[in-house]
């Protein structure tokens, strides 16, 4: 529940009014069943230490106030938000995929679905999540909305034992740790970090990478996170989504999916067996993942970042940098395109609004919900 991290909506709002929209929004989750419980208020003394350590590391660490639902608990509020709309008189319509927004002199009118149904409109609100990102890059290429090219957010999912984690994860939940590559100077971050929780499967347009989950009501022994390193590219390049999925698609050719390694094997130069991961003490969560070199797939400098991230955590968090640490690969993040949009989040399309992660302008579930917001507002006083 920050306005640092998880977007760029401070670039568009006041501070002041997002960390309303933020309020709001968090009421919300919590009249639709969130839990009181909020992490990174507590233990003042705590949070300086660890923030002292990690400078000695050459590392950031942000604190911010995070409320967990769970994945499990995730899916029970958003069952009851659909319910109270549809008491609502709220038509929701799902598994009508949009093929292209409709549009008559510069001003929207509605959209069309895949399958030849027409929604005519006001206003239309596009909001399609990080795998809709490159469907609406390409809308807007067509209705000539300018677009920046974000850094594209390449990286790993780190597992290890929930208690080598567990002073950390007790304090923050989920800590935001920043560190720039001593050797190129990329940006690393640790993102979506899960106490005892489990790593998964997660397919976008065929593309299968990894991502994290824990659970409101079953926990595992181990904890994750991600490791993003971000690359922004100059000209003539302006196909980071392109780029992301190239990489990924490479633990796909040779792992038939994702691909699993020992740290201890990565910096050997040996690929991980089945035999290998037995001897671990971290047990994985994940067991479609193919054992194996992730050396083969990552470009280089991403792979020296992150090893030199995992040696600054291990400052922080003795037992990181571990040979029995298990990387999942490739990790990755489909927000690299980022409309130019208003304060009120329209296009150059009037009464077009572009909200989310797949419009570029957030990366997480409180700034998401909160562009949504901005927009409906916006509509409303329009009203």
């Amino acid at each position: 529940m920050s306005t640092e991290v998880g977007g760029n909506l401070s670039e568009y709002v006041e501070e002041q009014f997002l960390n309303q929209v933020i309020n709001y929004v968090d009421q919300i989750y919590q009249k639709f069943g969130a839990p009181e419980k909020v992490y990174g208020l507590e233990n003042r003394e705590k949070i300086q230490e660890y923030q002292q350590k990690a400078t000695f590391a050459e590392m950031k660490l942000m604190p911010v106030v995070i409320r967990h639902m769970g994945t499990g608990r995730c899916q029970e509020v958003l069952q009851r938000m659909r319910d109270y709309l549809l008491s609502s008189q709220v038509e929701i319509q799902t598994s009508k995929a949009v093929e292209a927004i409709i549009t008559e002199e510069d001003v929207a009118k509605g959209v069309v679905t895949e399958d030849g149904n027409y929604f005519y409109a006001r206003w239309v609100v596009v909001a399609p999540g990080r795998e809709g990102a490159e469907w609406l890059a390409s809308e807007a290429r067509h209705l000539k909305i300018d677009m920046a090219v974000n850094p594209v957010d390449i990286g790993m999912r780190v597992e290890l034992p929930a208690a080598i984690m567990e002073p950390l994860t007790q304090t923050f939940y989920e800590a935001k740790f920043i560190y720039y590559s001593r050797t190129f100077e990329d940006k690393i971050r640790t993102f979506c970090m899960n106490p005892y929780g489990e790593v998964v499967l997660e397919n976008v347009n065929g593309v299968i990478s990894v991502n994290g989950h824990t659970h409101a009501y079953k926990k595992t022994d181990n904890t994750n996170f991600a490791l993003l390193v971000s690359k922004t590219f100059t000209e003539p390049f302006k196909e980071p989504i392109a780029y992301g999925k190239y990489v990924a698609s490479l633990a796909n050719l040779l792992g038939g999916g994702v691909i699993i390694q020992r740290l201890g094997d990565l910096l050997d130069g040996k690929r991980s067996t089945p035999e290998r991961l037995k001897k671990g003490l971290t047990v994985p969560t994940l067991s479609k993942a193919t054992p194996g070199d992730l050396s083969l797939v990552y470009p280089y400098r991403h792979l020296v970042a992150i090893v030199e991230m995992l040696k600054a955590m291990d400052k922080v968090v003795p037992g990181v940098f571990s040979r029995y640490t298990l990387l999942y690969g490739v990790e990755v993040k489909f927000y690299s395109s980022r409309l130019a949009l208003t304060k009120e989040l329209e296009t150059r399309v009037k009464n077009l609004f572009a909200v989310g992660d797949g419009a570029g302008v957030t990366r997480g579930l409180a700034q998401a919900s909160a562009s949504g917001v901005v927009a409906a507002r916006a509509i409303l006083d329009r009203i």
